[in-house]
């Protein structure tokens, strides 16, 4: 069974490799190319044990490029990259929820064998699940309101089902660190308050929690802290220290208008996926 500590105290690791007195993450001058693109550029930060971190910038600005450095699928050209203390290669805690789109959905596995993927980095390639990995899967299908979809083919799930089904797999590979790609995108509103009911009961197992969204508001009202990222670190810290023109402008370029209104200001941007503009209220104006 897993250990879980009081809300307020620093939870035991399932992984002895872990220095528990070092930020779960940390970023020091990272920096990547592509050929001669220079996707990330002097990048540091700390993520600590438990927080909930929301990535926002316009597309091309280097989000799923930084989670795939942290998750060790990327080697940085510079810089350092430590997850408690160690490199991202060294950790199996870390999880990671694509983009729905990057998924093949018709692929012929049912929920529970998607679930079951998460084992793997505790099992290895030539061992099969026993009994207890089974329970784990359980655990976590039942934890994200999955249990009774167990069997379906993944392609019959809706897109809020499916993305329930990517957490119960991280979950169920006990992942500390959790990497989600834009999940909120194309969800109803219901289905994106069950993510967030379900990241909530994620902060009280400890787990931390980097989401990569385009929702301004969403990010302001719902995590601890914000980064404004476009192949630099344009700010990083609280909405109301982040969501300032100069540091949207900075971010967004041409991309985003600001407009003064009587109830506020309001952001104007083409930068989301489909089209047309997007429009948001400035958090905290």
């Amino acid at each position: 069974m897993e250990i879980l500590q009081q809300a307020n105290a620093r939870p035991l690791s399932r992984f002895p490799n872990h220095d528990l007195s070092r930020p779960i993450l940390e970023l020091n001058r990272v920096a990547v190319r592509f050929g001669r693109t220079l996707a990330l550029d002097d990048i540091s930060f700390q993520l600590q044990q438990g927080e909930r971190m929301a990535i926002i910038g316009p597309n091309g600005a280097g989000k799923s490029t930084l989670f795939n450095l942290i998750a060790g699928v990327l080697t940085p050209d510079r810089g350092q990259i430590e997850i408690y203390g160690r490199e991202p290669g060294d950790h199996i805690c870390i999880g990671y929820v694509p983009q729905r789109s990057q998924v093949d959905w018709q692929f012929p596995v049912n929920v529970a064998d998607v679930v079951m993927m998460g084992r793997v980095g505790k099992l290895g390639l030539f061992r099969w699940p026993g009994r207890s990995d089974w329970d784990r899967v359980a655990e976590a299908l039942d934890l994200v309101g999955n249990a009774d979809l167990a069997k379906r083919q993944i392609g019959e799930l809706s897109g809020g089902q499916q993305q329930r089904v990517f957490i119960a797999r991280a979950l169920a590979q006990e992942a500390e660190l959790m990497l989600m790609d834009e999940p909120l995108t194309g969800l109803d509103i219901k289905s994106q308050e069950d993510i967030f009911s379900i990241l909530d009961k994620l902060r009280q197992r400890h787990v931390t929690i980097m989401v990569a969204t385009h929702d301004l508001n969403l990010a302001a009202e719902r995590f601890d802290r914000i980064m404004l990222l476009n192949q630099q670190l344009i700010g990083l810290g609280h909405a109301g220290d982040v969501f300032t023109h100069e540091l949207l402008n900075r971010a967004y370029h041409g991309q985003m208008r600001l407009i003064e209104t009587t109830n506020g200001t309001m952001v104007i941007s083409d930068t989301c996926c489909g089209d047309g503009e997007d429009i948001h209220d400035l958090p905290g104006s």
